[in-house]
């Protein structure tokens, strides 16, 4: 009898490994990162030639090999590729991909961080939000799932919850204002993007994408995120590339 699971998921990547087949990767709630083979999915009239493209969501029945999955179904309910309104939407979701793949490990559930990805690629495709705020959130959130994250809830010298008004680089996390003495006004943190950072944190992935911010709020977000991301992940991302020029 022919062992088969079925899988809840997102094709994450893929590669031509012949004239007619794809090696998928995938991102699953069940068992997190696996390959899995699509047997003719490069063939125009292949069942599953939509269904292997990056973005791709929904269940995937594969029959479990002695060192490999292939595919033997897909019921895909989302084409995020296809929903992008623009190209730096379409870069963007491929910037997730690319991080949720660095996190993703084999036999390890996943089912946060596909949670997340699925919300924050309905959010690109839906213009819900600033595309520099679904960013903010996907990696802050990401980096949280992970257990890795910047300290945004108290002072790392005194352990104040009070008064947080500067972000220490160096040791990643914030500091109050009675600890850091003089700082230049630039360098001063809105309590409005302490609060966001913690709510990002802190909040239902379901609710992450329902609030907004101001342009200076979003601005040091960005700042205290892009730098503590830049210092711990050491890939290099292509599609990021294309976003930040």
């Amino acid at each position: 009898m022919i062992e088969t699971v079925t899988v809840i998921g997102m094709v994450i990547s893929y590669m031509a490994i012949s004239e007619y087949d794809k090696r998928l990767v995938l991102l699953t709630k069940e068992f997190g990162k696996i390959t899995a083979f699509a047997r003719g999915a490069r063939k125009t009239t292949s069942q599953f030639l939509a269904g292997s493209q990056p973005m791709a969501f929904g269940e995937f029945t594969l029959y479990r090999g002695r060192n490999a999955y292939t595919v033997t179904s897909m019921k895909i309910s989302d084409y995020f590729s296809s929903d992008m309104k623009d190209i730096d939407s379409m870069y963007m979701g491929m910037y997730f991909l690319e991080l949720a793949d660095y996190y993703g490990r084999e036999g390890i559930e996943a089912g946060e961080t596909l949670k997340l990805l699925y919300m924050s690629m309905k959010a690109l495709s839906k213009n819900m939000l600033k595309k520099e705020l679904i960013r903010c959130i996907f990696e802050l959130r990401i980096l949280v799932i992970n257990g890795e994250y910047p300290n945004v809830f108290t002072c790392g010298n005194c352990g104040e919850k009070e008064n947080l008004d500067y972000f220490d680089e160096k040791n990643n996390t914030m500091i109050c204002s009675n600890c850091h003495g003089k700082v230049s006004e630039k360098n001063i943190i809105d309590n409005s993007t302490i609060y966001a950072l913690q709510y990002i944190v802190t909040s239902p992935i379901t609710r992450l994408f329902s609030f907004d911010v101001t342009d200076k709020v979003l601005e040091q977000m960005k700042g205290i995120i892009n730098k503590y991301i830049k210092k711990h992940i050491d890939r290099k991302f292509n599609s990021l590339e294309f976003l930040e020029i």
